[in-house]
């Protein structure tokens, strides 16, 4: 199946809604999503270090375009205060056509000068808060055309 739109769908979690509000933040100011969506409390199950775990978190829905993932995975990765943090990659078979005009319009451009991201928002480095543990990072292979 050949995918006709350029946009897709990508999935965060963290800890809780101050790290979301920022990872989002830092992702929106670089231009590399045109909207975040926050979706609080909810419940993960995992393995970790070979022990079942659990914790509350928040899933984050970034919607971007294939030609910004690289830079947005390097973003989350960078600024994520889990070791592995979850970033998986889902592709948009279909959609509103002005929506995802949008999307790609707003990823395409410019992000506002970096002297003006440090006079208005504190470094978005995140710190790791206590006793944080993650499930394995793994990314969707997006289907090939056919």
């Amino acid at each position: 199946m050949k995918l006709a739109w350029n946009a897709v769908l990508v999935l965060v979690t963290a800890p809780n809604l101050d790290t979301s509000r920022a990872l989002a933040k830092a992702a929106l100011e670089a231009r590399l999503v045109a909207c975040a969506n926050g979706i609080p409390r909810i419940e993960s199950h995992y393995w970790w270090q070979g022990k079942i775990e659990s914790a509350d978190e928040v899933l984050i829905m970034f919607k971007t375009t294939k030609a910004k993932l690289k830079a947005l995975e390097k973003l989350i990765v960078a600024n994520h205060p889990y070791d592995t943090p979850e970033f998986l990659v889902l592709p948009i078979i279909k959609g509103n056509k002005r929506y995802l005009d949008w999307v790609s319009e707003n990823v395409s451009m410019t992000p506002q000068p970096k002297a003006a991201l440090r006079e208005e928002a504190p470094s978005t480095k995140l710190k790791a808060p206590k006793n944080t543990q993650t499930p394995t990072t793994q990314q969707v292979a997006e289907p090939r055309a056919q």
